[in-house]
C-alpha cells in the first residue's frame, strides 16, 4: 500500500513551504529517514525525510511548487 509523504509542520508561523529540490527521482529506492527533498519556508530550509522505506512512486509537487503544511507531495510504494 502506498505511503504518502506530507509537508511537515515546520513551526507555528509556517503555513506553507516551497519545494526547492528533489534529492531522489521516481523509481528510486529510499530508506526510512533518508532525505527525499529540500523544502523551505520564509525562515528556514530543511530536508524532508522519507517516512518509510520503499520506492519513490510519484512526485506530486514539482520543484518550485508552494504547498500548504500537511499536503501530500509524493508517494512511496513498498519496495
Amino acid at each position: 500500500m502506498p505511503t504518502p509523504v506530507r509537508v511537515p509542520n515546520l513551526g507555528a508561523e509556517a503555513t506553507e513551504a516551497r519545494v526547492v529540490n528533489w534529492r531522489r527521482g521516481i523509481g528510486d529506492v529510499v530508506a526510512a529517514g533518508e532525505p527525499l527533498a529540500e523544502i523551505e519556508t520564509d525562515k528556514a530550509a530543511v530536508d524532508l525525510e522519507a517516512p518509510v522505506a520503499g520506492r519513490l512512486a510519484e512526485i506530486l509537487a514539482p520543484v518550485g511548487t508552494e504547498v500548504a503544511v500537511g499536503t501530500i507531495i509524493a508517494m512511496i510504494d513498498d519496495a
